[in-house]
């Protein structure tokens, strides 16, 4: 079994096309768990209850918590082996619960699945961002068919270029909910907790058959923070972490990654024009700033 624990607050349509989503799974050993937090709008709850499916779980906190915290209680109400959080406007293709589940069985060691995943736009078409084709096609480790990855190599990897599609993630339910999220870390919590796992000893899967689509739009919480520099202003933060973190677990490879996250400073160089069009002053020495490793 696994369990499919979403947060919901936002659009409407996507969270019922993601719903349907997995309504429509080919493989039924799944519960799907939804955790409102506190929308304006309480519609979702009789609306998931008119499905008459009892394999939907809701639940509507009293008030909004935002996406980190949220993150931690869907973690914690997992009751499967297996789970996955994914975004209330990603779907899931009708193989993934049996991909996923599949890939489970071949490797019941890994805590950590990922699973083939195609990026989307707001409108449901095929994306390729330039900063998805350079981790995908650069960064991503080598190889073919399923396999397993662990340890100092993999970090250096994730600490060049975070490729991982965190919605589309699949966890042993045991060793993440003993790994907790870090706090104060809202844009890259996924990319710190992952670390955290690996160097406590967890491996990963990575799967190639494509099951999942993540939506990649303009207005999600990464995008939205990107426009002003404040998501780069807390990856740096973390970085400073990760190096002192990966020194200690003498990981030298893994720590000189951290400390030159080129790809996140190259990233910020690209969006400076953007933000020179916007006079958006204060992004441009953030990302400025960022760019330089200052």
């Amino acid at each position: 079994m696994i369990d499919l624990l979403v947060p919901y607050y936002g659009d409407p349509e996507f969270f019922r096309a993601t719903v349907h989503s997995v309504l429509a799974q080919a493989d039924d050993r799944w519960r799907l768990v939804v955790v409102d937090d506190a929308n304006p709008d309480p519609w979702a709850g009789p609306w998931l209850e008119s499905l008459g499916d009892d394999r939907i779980v809701y639940h509507r906190n009293p008030e909004n918590r935002g996406i980190a915290e949220v993150f931690r209680q869907c973690v914690a109400l997992a009751e499967a082996d297996l789970l996955a959080v994914p975004g209330s406007d990603d779907l899931l293709d009708p193989n993934y619960v049996e991909v996923v589940l599949a890939a489970h069985a071949r490797f019941p060691d890994a805590d950590i699945i990922q699973p083939g995943v195609r990026v989307i736009d707001e409108h449901g078409h095929p994306s390729s961002p330039l900063a998805d084709r350079v981790k995908q096609q650069l960064i991503r480790p080598r190889g073919t068919g399923a396999r397993v990855v662990s340890g100092e190599a993999l970090a250096v990897s994730l600490l060049h270029g975070d490729w991982l599609y965190w919605p589309s993630l699949v966890f042993r339910r045991e060793a993440v909910q003993a790994v907790p999220f870090r706090p104060g870390l809202p844009i890259i919590l996924d990319l710190a907790l992952v670390l955290d796992m690996l160097v406590t000893g967890s491996e990963m899967v990575i799967e190639p058959t494509e099951c999942f689509a993540y939506r990649r739009h303009s207005q999600s919480a990464s995008s939205v923070k990107l426009l002003d520099g404040s998501r780069f202003a807390g990856e740096r933060e973390y970085f400073e972490l990760a190096a002192t973190l990966m020194r200690g677990h003498g990981w030298h490879r893994a720590a000189r990654a951290a400390r030159w996250h080129v790809t996140s400073r190259l990233y910020a160089l690209t969006l400076v024009p953007t933000a020179l069009r916007t006079r958006s002053l204060a992004a441009v020495r953030t990302l400025t700033r960022h760019a330089l490793g200052r």
